[in-house]
């Protein structure tokens, strides 16, 4: 994979009713309704919010038998007021579900960890060879019949592998890991291939980006391996509202783009269903925008080899280090950044500080700031730290050549490039090659007024050098009408996104399906509001039990629907307490972090 050149990865066509996967068709925007399937009125309506939002899919939970029958009144009711896009039933649990849905709608969505696998236990089972061959024949045998009903009736499917619901039988041979995500999925295509079943894509998803970008980059490994070009269908899953979710979804779906990996997204909000839609196609008309730009040269260094670089360690920066924050002007109320760039004159105190360096006067707690025009002075700076600010075209061996032979020195990169990820991959590339040590801060300069396109563009020009750790800070500005405090927050939320440092309380929060079991975006508010001053807890709230304990087994609390108006709470994988009443949570939630420790009153 050329990981400098923005081009769309090449997989085949699935024909969903009359809008096509995959190939050269452009990357299709779906999300979910979150009304019950049997209530024909309100779903309806709701797809039709989704649809005019911009959806080229509708996805519809389908619990049982009769919620996937009842498809074919939605779907009818849809066709005669007009509305003709494709409806993709959501099945867990139920093969019978499934088989009704293929009947009806363009496309099922199955997932391999349940669809003939009961639900996972998280106990570890040992399965003999034999044992794992039997489960393997019982599978293909239920899976090879859904599909025979699937041909007769033209309906594509979607194999959906989610983080938080791998079998026991995957988990007993490869645990909770991305290779055995992989080999789930896999599973189930080796069968379709044997079957000439081609009208499948798939998904790979978790809530956590590290997890998610690995198992899709591994997928696509293994598939080529095996001659397998299906298309791809991107999400994380349980990303949360607000800023979060748009800034989690934006550095994990953002990353494989700007790889060429995707044929289809869905950004997973806990908020209504058609706010999905803007934010999805602000991400992908971001990213594909690039396509067709000037070719960009780099040395032949894989992404492993740009992260393998030896780095100096300066004043916390760099090598063993998290990555650091740097912002403009001084510190607001919020989130404090590590340095404030003060242009002038030193901001006093004990902020760090970085000048321009004629205006350097050696003062504590500040450093001097270069351009490459300046080199000379630099040499001759005695500051024990010293930033170089150099744009990706300033990089050139000469330059390189000269830094590589310097201490003490942060590099500060920027790009003005239409590809900017592949541009600066190439730039590390280039200074991994001339042998440079020196930690490296991605800094990307914007315009804009709408907080929801800043938010998108910076997650994902930032995400794909923190999941594959290629620098060592991140420095976002902007010209426009938003807040200087909130350019701070904003990369402290990446960097949280992108499980490099944690400084807020994460909330992994499904998004509300036809499945949920309480008003999620309701119940996240007042979970919100009584635990989000518990920095570095990490809390889930799932509407339902599908993916909830899985998904969670990376939290330290959850709060799960269990029926209705019945929650329960866990405390990491474990169960803790059982059907309490919706009005009780939020109090037996607290007591159960205070019992573990873990609660603070607030300031």
């Amino acid at each position: 994979m050329d990981y400098y050149n923005y081009r769309r990865r090449e997989s085949s066509v699935v024909q969903i009713g009359d809008t096509p996967l995959g190939g050269s068709y452009p990357i299709r925007i779906q999300s979910m309704t979150n009304t019950s399937t049997l209530d024909t009125p309100g779903s309806v309506e709701q797809c039709i919010r989704i649809i005019e939002a911009g959806a080229d899919y509708v996805r519809l939970t389908a619990q049982g038998v009769r919620e996937a029958e009842n498809l074919a009144n939605i779907e009818k009711e849809l066709h005669e007021r007009g509305y003709h896009t494709p409806l993709v039933a959501d099945i867990h649990f139920n093969p019978k579900a499934a088989d009704a849905a293929a009947c009806t709608v363009e496309k099922v969505r199955i997932n391999p960890g349940n669809f003939v696998d009961s639900a996972r236990t998280f106990k570890q089972i040992d399965y003999t060879d034999e044992e794992y061959a039997a489960e393997l024949k019982r599978l293909r045998e239920r899976f090879v019949a859904f599909l025979d009903i699937c041909k007769e009736h033209h309906t594509a499917i979607r194999l959906g592998v989610n983080h938080g619901s791998l079998s026991d039988r995957i988990m007993s041979r490869y645990g909770d890991t991305p290779a055995g995500m992989v080999e789930s999925c896999m599973e189930f295509l080796r069968i379709c291939r044997d079957e000439h079943f081609d009208d499948v894509a798939i998904s790979i998803k978790a809530s956590n980006t590290v997890v998610m970008v690995a198992t899709v980059r591994l997928l696509i490994q293994t598939m080529d391996a095996e001659g397998m070009h299906y298309p791809l269908h991107l999400g994380v899953t349980e990303a949360g509202d607000g800023e979060d979710g748009r800034i989690k979804s934006a550095v994990g779906i953002g990353t494989l783009l700007a790889d060429g990996i995707g044929d289809t997204i869905r950004v997973s909000l806990s908020e209504a269903p058609e706010a999905e839609v803007p934010v999805a196609r602000k991400l992908v008309d971001y990213i594909t925008a690039r396509a067709g730009h000037t070719p960009i040269e780099a040395p032949h260094l894989s992404l492993e080899q740009l992260a393998a670089r030896p780095k100096e360690h300066i004043e916390g920066i760099g090598a063993g280090e998290q990555p650091v924050v740097i912002a403009e002007g001084k510190p607001g109320e919020g989130a404090k950044a590590d340095f404030y760039y003060t242009r002038d004159q030193a901001a006093g105190g004990a902020v760090r500080s970085i000048v321009d360096y004629p205006h350097y006067r050696g003062e504590a707690h500040t450093c001097p700031l270069f351009r490459a025009a300046d080199w000379q002075a630099l040499t001759l700076s005695q500051a024990p730290l010293r930033f170089l600010q150099a744009d990706t075209t300033e990089l050139t061996e000469p330059l390189l050549n000269r830094l590589a032979g310097e201490k003490g020195v942060v590099l500060i990169v920027t790009s003005h490039h239409i590809n900017p990820v592949g541009d600066t991959r190439a730039a590390l590339a280039r200074l991994t090659a001339a042998g440079c040590t020196c930690p490296v801060i991605l800094k990307r300069d914007y315009r804009e007024n709408n907080p929801e396109e800043l938010q998108v563009k910076a997650g994902a020009d930032f995400g794909p050098f923190l999941l594959d750790s290629l620098i060592d800070g991140v420095y976002l500005c902007n010209e426009g009408e938003i807040a200087v405090q909130s350019l701070t927050d904003y990369m402290f939320t990446i960097l949280q996104a992108a499980r490099k440092r944690f400084s807020k309380t994460e909330y992994i929060s499904c998004p509300s399906c036809g499945r949920t079991m309480f008003d999620l975006q309701t119940t996240l508010a007042r979970v919100k509001a009584a635990t989000s001053h518990l920095t570095g807890l990490k809390i889930g709230v799932m509407g339902c039990i599908v993916n909830g304990p899985g998904e969670m087994a990376d939290a330290d609390y959850g709060y799960v629907g269990a029926g209705r108006n019945r929650v329960s709470l866990y405390k990491g994988k474990s169960c803790i307490e059982k059907n309490i009443p919706e009005e009780q949570a939020i109090e037996k939630l607290i007591a159960l972090i205070k019992a573990n420790g873990d609660w603070c009153d607030p300031a």
